[in-house]
């Protein structure tokens, strides 16, 4: 048994789904329930049972997916497979609380799914709540569970779980839920919460629609969201600058952040920022001039040659991914003698160094370079929100400059 099953696994580690699918199904349980066998071979086996688990199989596979020594992949395929079978007895194990707080990764949102698939609805607002999470592998497990509740009860009994819709989460999923019936969600541009805006307007598909919304908009940040969605549909550029400037050309002021500083930022993030971001920066990246690209090879020889004349020993320039020997950023690294290395920015004339020699700043800046100093690194870049090390929050100025993301 455990030779024919272990037969349909190829070295290149591809599972072969449809094979295992035609395998006899209690001896894919049996396979699966035996912990001796490989997980990564008792993983797919278990994603082939759906639909066929064998009632006599329940009670050691349910042992499995309450077992935490068990691997999580293991026990995710198998509450996949369970949770589609009616009679496991599943449902009042998950809705424990120690359950669906386990410390195992990834295992409470297995939980919170299941729970919706069994038609649990008191899972709605958790469900909610881990559908509007940012990273893609949490929401797809929440809409998985939300959409299995709606299949069930319909979208008038989801609404009504969540009562008042006070979290934006719960006003993301109204708006999802409005779309999915059929109804114009563009009045939901003028929600307060900037992530059920940005959510709203990625599902609008009617420009003429949002042309005539624009005139009636309620705030200026609705009217923005309108434009930025527009602007989407049709990628007219030329459009939105007349938007940009009948709406009196808004922006968020930061002090102590020049034109200079403020046009490679909002050049390089405006167009990638997070969906809490003020809308503003989205449409300034849009309808604003881009800086003059830079010429690296040409700046980092420009600041070699100046670390040289500062007496310094520099060595060969390295990317910010080369220096960490990983990921990717905007800056470049040139380490000299025993002091910090200088940091190279790729968005402009920027450079810094933590500790610098007097003597080392006035060289780079005789050679043209801009030094960014402490005080106006340290400045917040209010409402634009980048994702950094797992963050999505507002960064400070050298952060921007001189980026690294693993």
């Amino acid at each position: 048994m455990t030779a024919s099953i272990e037969a349909l696994f190829p070295r290149d580690g591809r599972d072969d789904l449809v094979a295992l699918r035609a395998v006899d199904a209690d001896e894919l349980a049996r396979y699966v329930a035996d912990p001796a066998n490989p997980w990564w071979q008792r993983r797919p086996c278990a994603t082939a049972l759906a639909g066929r688990v064998p009632e006599q199989r329940v009670p050691e596979l349910l042992a499995r997916v309450r077992d935490p020594q068990e691997v999580g992949e293991v026990r995710k395929a198998l509450l996949d497979a369970l949770a589609e079978q009616a009679g496991t007895g599943l449902l009042p194990w998950l809705q424990h609380e120690d359950q669906r707080h386990s410390r195992s990764i990834g295992m409470p949102e297995a939980f919170l799914k299941a729970r919706g698939v069994l038609g649990d609805r008191t899972a709605t607002a958790e469900l909610a709540t881990l559908a509007n999470d940012p990273w893609r592998h949490q929401h797809v497990v929440g809409a998985a569970g939300l959409d299995a509740l709606i299949a069930r009860y319909g979208l008038a009994a989801l609404l009504a779980d969540l009562g008042d819709l006070q979290r934006p989460e719960d006003r993301v999923l109204r708006t999802r839920v409005r779309h999915l019936t059929g109804e114009d969600v563009t009045d939901m541009l003028a929600d307060p919460d900037r992530a059920v805006a940005h959510h709203a307007q990625s599902l609008l598909s009617d420009a003429d629609r949002l042309r005539e919304y624009l005139g009636g908009a309620p705030t200026t940040e609705a009217k923005l969201w309108a434009a930025y969605a527009l602007h989407r549909l049709t990628g007219d550029t030329a459009r939105t600058r007349a938007i940009y400037d009948t709406l009196g050309r808004p922006r968020v002021e930061v002090a102590g952040v020049d034109e200079e500083l403020r046009k490679a930022i909002v050049h390089q993030y405006g167009h990638r920022c997070q969906r809490q971001s003020d809308p503003r920066w989205r449409i300034e990246a849009l309808c604003t001039e881009q800086p003059e690209p830079t010429d690296q090879d040409e700046q980092l020889r420009r600041a070699t040659t100046a670390l040289l004349a500062a007496d310094q020993a520099p060595q060969p320039p390295l990317s910010c991914g080369q220096y960490h020997q990983q990921g990717d950023g905007t800056y470049h690294i040139i380490r000299f003698g025993g002091a910090r290395p200088l940091l190279v920015s790729t968005l402009g004339r920027f450079v810094t160094a933590q500790d610098a020699d007097p003597a080392i700043r006035r060289a780079l800046e005789s050679a043209g370079f801009r030094w960014i100093d402490a005080t106006t690194g340290a400045i917040q870049v209010t409402g634009l929100c980048v994702y950094h090390f797992g963050a999505r929050e507002a960064l400070d100025v050298r952060t921007l400059l001189f980026y690294w993301q693993d």
